[in-house]
């Protein structure tokens, strides 16, 4: 793969990047329309989304950061978007182009006066994974095996210019209107800028790999302060197979269900006992070992969760809430996805539609055990998601729906189901987190 010697980091630089891909699109609608003279419409449409899904993606990541980030967060929604976007964007999470060997060494001679191999015995000048915002690098020091995280250049000063840029286009796909979604925006933005902050990241990994450590087959890198700073994190280099690799590989039930139920433990403890969640749950930030231990790679993303959201949140998992139709609708009101200013029509339709997602999204916490290898469970989230996106009655409504909370409460459930899938991962204890509650 070529290396980057380069990243646009001026606003005019980055939009130029946006509007030639916006070219390309058009270009890719006018051969849509001739191949639906001598195709069928299904396979024009394929070739259609296949083209833009390349063409979006081939600008995203030369542009990095938010942009691409963007990608990353969309690669999880596999009910909203056609597959040829979700395959493409899904490379986001740890296969984009790398930066130069050149750029590394100005990163690092910016931050410690030194040029990488003056400071570790051995540092790999290629990067061995390059996602959205960083790159890692091995390294050695002192005898320990080390991965080094890079944060590439100008990504913390683009994010605001950027999702501006993307705003747009997520406001069109998600039905959002202007009034009201300032909120939403603004938490996408303060998570974006917490991530490019890798001290603070460097702070958040300590605390939890200390506050997790003791919930079984789970395992956490040591972190190395004084080899690291607001640009570099120096970690330990942890052997193991990428989660998304693992799960393509014939595995047995018992380590699928081992796994499967690390994972559940390891989120359900963050968010019940910790009241903060790692909210970027997607295959590349967790690897596999030989003793199938699950290895937390990454704590870039991590959402605090207040108890006014927390408490109504997880009231509406609980069947006698959601049969009580006064009590259910309080709950709507209080988490704001019923609004004052509705009219009985948009309640009527938004009280159904969140009956409908909680009944099913919530199914495996009114259960003692749960089976995530059951297809057809999967299958309805699937044919829901394709039924709202698809219907016509939504439109005139205000879809600012929820408290901001929800987005990145929603993205950990949608990318932690999305692993248990992947996993098949049968006869899980929902509730075996509590076992691990110090006392």
């Amino acid at each position: 793969m070529k290396t980057l010697d380069k990243i646009p980091t001026g606003k005019l630089e980055r939009t130029g990047s946006i509007l030639k891909a916006g070219a390309k699109v058009g270009v890719n609608y006018l051969k849509y329309y001739g191949n639906k003279i001598i195709k069928d419409e299904e396979q024009a449409r394929k070739i259609l989304n296949e083209d833009n899904a390349t063409d979006i993606y081939d600008s995203l990541k030369e542009l990095k950061g938010s942009a691409l980030k963007v990608a990353q967060m969309l690669s999880m929604e596999k009910n909203i978007l056609p597959q040829a976007y979700v395959d493409r964007f899904s490379l986001s999470q740890f296969s984009v182009p790398p930066l130069s060997s050149a750029l590394v060494n100005k990163t690092f001679r910016k931050y410690f006066g030194k040029n990488p191999e003056n400071i570790f015995d051995y540092f790999t000048p290629e990067s061995v994974n390059a996602a959205s915002i960083g790159q890692v690098h091995r390294a050695v020091k002192d005898g320990k095996k080390l991965a080094v995280k890079i944060q590439y250049p100008g990504v913390r000063e683009s994010i605001s210019s950027d999702l501006k840029l993307v705003k747009p286009i997520a406001m069109k796909m998600f039905n959002i209107k202007k009034e009201g979604s300032e909120d939403y925006f603004q938490e996408v933005e303060n998570k974006l800028f917490e991530e490019t902050d890798y001290n603070l990241e460097l702070r958040r990994s300590q605390d939890i790999s200390v506050r997790c450590g003791h919930i079984p087959n789970l395992k956490f890198p040591a972190y190395y302060p004084e080899l690291s700073c607001e640009k570099i994190i120096t970690m330990d280099w942890m052997e193991g197979k990428h989660f998304s690799e693992f799960t393509k590989l014939v595995n047995t039930q018992e380590d699928l269900n081992k796994i499967g139920q690390t994972l559940w433990d390891f989120y359900m403890y963050q968010i019940h006992v910790l009241r903060q969640v790692h909210a970027d749950p997607h295959p590349g930030n967790f690897l596999i070992s030989a003793e199938k231990d699950l290895m937390v790679i990454d704590f870039g993303c991590i959402k605090e969760i207040p108890d006014a959201f927390y408490i109504p949140y997880f009231e509406l998992s609980k069947k006698e809430i959601t049969n009580d139709p006064i009590l259910f609708s309080e709950k709507l009101y209080e988490l704001e996805i019923l609004r004052k200013d509705d009219s009985p029509r948009e309640i009527e339709f938004f009280t159904q539609l969140f009956y409908e997602l909680l009944e099913l999204f919530t199914r495996p916490f009114n259960t003692e055990i749960f089976d995530f290898s059951n297809e057809s469970f999967f299958q309805e989230i699937a044919d829901l998601g394709q039924r709202y996106v698809k219907m016509s009655d939504m439109k005139g409504m205000n879809a600012n729906r929820g408290s901001k909370h929800f987005i990145y409460m929603n993205r950990t459930f949608f990318g932690l189901y999305s692993m248990m899938h992947d996993l098949r991962a049968k006869d899980l204890k929902i509730n075996q987190y509590q076992k691990y509650i110090e006392q």
